[in-house]
C-alpha cells in the first residue's frame, strides 16, 4: 500500500498527489462528523468554567423542572416512566438551599455531561428574552387604540403526527373555508383595520405598536394599567405563519448593518420612520394571541409550564434539548463578560430553531430588555442528562 502511494505522488507530482490526499481525507472527515444534537458524553471538568460556576443560582429552576418532570406523591399520577428523574429530583427536594458546591456535587452525582453539536461546528447563536411592561387598558382611547387580541374561536389546529410522524410539535393552524382548512390570518391582515378580522377579540389595548409587536416576540410581559396596577399577559396561540426577523428585514433592504442591529437600534431606526413602520412590522407574518395569567406568579411561564427564573431559564429546540434538563452555556454578555453558567431548558419559541441554539431569560424590565436587545453571542452548549439508576442485584435464595 505504502509503495502505490509513493507511485501515485512520483506519478502525479508531489504538490498535485498531497493536495488530493488532503481532500480526500477532508471529506473523509465530513464523513465521520456527527450530527446536529446531543453527542457524546465527557467529563464535568471539560466544561468551561464549571469548577468555578456558581450552580446553586440554577438551584430554584432545577425544583420548578422537577415538579414537572417528577412531581411529588400527590401528583403521582402524572409521573414521568424515566425513573431517573424520579430519583434525582427526590434527592433535590431533600436539600433546601445548598451552596455552589454543594450544588456541584449534585449535579455531578445524579447527571452526565454530554456536548451539543451543531451542523458542522460546535458553535452557535446565544440570544436573551425578556419580559417587557407595556402602559394599557382594558378600554380603547385615543391613547390606547393598538389591540391585544385573546386567542379566537375560530383559530383551527390540525395535528396529522399521527399519520405523518415527521410532522410530530408541528401541529398546523388556520381557518375553516366552507369544508376546507385555509391558512389563518396574517399580521398584515389582522391589522387591516377596514376589514378587522378580529373585532370583538380584543384582550387589551396599548399605546406603542412597536412595543406591541416586541410583546408578541418575548411571548409574555406585563401591562401597566391606567391607577398603575399591572396585568400579566402570556402566550395563548399563534396564527401559523413562520417568524420572520425584524432586524434581518432592515439588513435585507440596505437600512441597517448586521453588526449595528439590536433591539434598541432598530427601536430608535422606527422611531425615526414612522411612515414605514407599519409594512416593516407586517414583514413579520408571524401574530401571537395572548390570555391573562397571574400576575402574582412573579414571572412568565415557559413552555414547560413553570415560572420562569431570570438568568437560570433557557429557551430551546426541543427537537434537539429535552424540555427541563439543565444546560451548561458557555459564551459571553453583550459587554464582553464571561457567561459560563447553568440554566434550565424550560421554554421554546418561534425563532429558536437549531441544536446550538438558546435564548436565556433576563427578567423584567428596561434593563433586562437592553441586555436582551443587544445579545447575539457566538456561544457552545452541554447538556446534562439524568443518570439511570442501577438495577437492584438480584441475590440467590435458599
Amino acid at each position: 500500500m505504502v509503495r502505490k502511494v509513493y507511485r501515485f505522488l512520483w506519478q502525479t507530482g508531489p504538490g498535485l498527489g498531497l493536495a488530493l490526499i488532503a481532500g480526500l481525507l477532508s471529506g473523509c472527515v465530513s464523513w465521520f462528523a456527527p450530527p446536529p444534537g446531543i453527542g457524546r458524553a465527557m467529563a464535568f471538568s471539560d466544561l468551561p468554567g464549571w469548577e468555578r460556576g456558581h450552580h446553586a443560582v440554577a438551584w430554584p429552576a432545577l425544583l420548578k423542572s422537577c415538579d414537572k418532570l417528577a412531581p411529588p406523591a400527590p401528583m403521582a399520577s402524572t409521573r414521568p416512566a424515566d425513573p431517573a428523574w424520579d430519583s434525582l429530583c427526590r434527592d433535590a427536594r431533600s436539600l433546601a438551599a445548598p451552596d455552589d458546591v454543594q450544588a456541584r456535587v449534585f449535579f455531578e452525582t445524579h447527571f452526565r455531561a454530554h456536548r451539543i453539536n451543531g451542523d458542522g461546528s460546535r458553535d452557535g447563536l446565544i440570544t436573551g428574552y425578556y419580559e417587557p411592561v407595556l402602559n394599557g387598558s382594558f378600554t380603547r382611547s385615543e391613547r390606547f387604540r393598538y389591540p391585544l387580541y385573546r386567542r379566537p374561536d375560530n383559530l383551527v389546529t390540525v395535528d396529522l403526527a399521527r399519520v405523518y410522524p415527521e410532522l410530530k410539535g408541528k401541529p398546523l393552524r388556520g381557518r375553516l373555508d366552507g369544508h376546507r382548512v385555509v391558512p389563518y390570518f396574517s399580521r398584515a391582515e389582522i391589522g387591516d383595520t377596514q376589514k378587522n378580522p378580529l373585532a370583538g377579540n380584543e384582550l387589551l389595548w396599548v399605546d406603542d405598536p412597536v412595543e406591541a409587536f416586541i410583546l408578541q416576540v418575548q411571548g409574555s410581559g406585563r401591562v401597566r394599567l391606567p391607577d398603575g396596577s399591572q396585568v400579566a399577559v402570556g402566550y395563548a396561540d399563534q396564527n401559523g405563519y413562520p417568524y420572520r426577523s425584524l432586524g434581518a428585514r432592515l439588513i435585507e433592504l440596505g437600512l441597517m448593518k448586521r453588526e449595528d442591529v439590536t433591539l434598541t437600534s432598530v427601536r430608535d431606526w422606527l422611531a425615526a420612520h414612522p411612515e414605514e413602520t407599519e409594512s416593516l412590522l407586517n414583514s413579520n407574518p408571524s401574530y401571537i394571541f395572548f390570555t391573562l395569567r397571574d400576575a402574582s406568579l412573579g414571572g412568565p411561564l415557559g413552555s414547560l409550564g413553570v415560572v420562569l427564573t431570570p438568568e437560570a431559564s433557557v429557551a430551546v429546540d426541543p427537537a434537539f434539548i429535552p424540555l427541563g434538563t439543565p444546560v451548561w452555556l458557555d459564551t459571553t454578555y453583550p459587554d464582553g463578560r464571561k457567561l459560563r453558567r447553568l440554566a434550565m431548558a424550560q421554554d421554546t419559541g418561534g425563532a429558536i430553531k437549531g441544536a446550538v441554539r438558546a435564548d436565556l431569560f433576563l427578567g423584567q424590565g428596561t434593563d433586562a430588555g437592553r441586555v436582551a436587545g443587544e445579545m447575539k453571542q457566538v456561544g457552545r452548549l452541554y447538556v446534562l442528562l439524568p443518570k439511570q439508576p442501577e438495577a437492584p442485584t438480584a441475590t440467590s435464595q435458599r
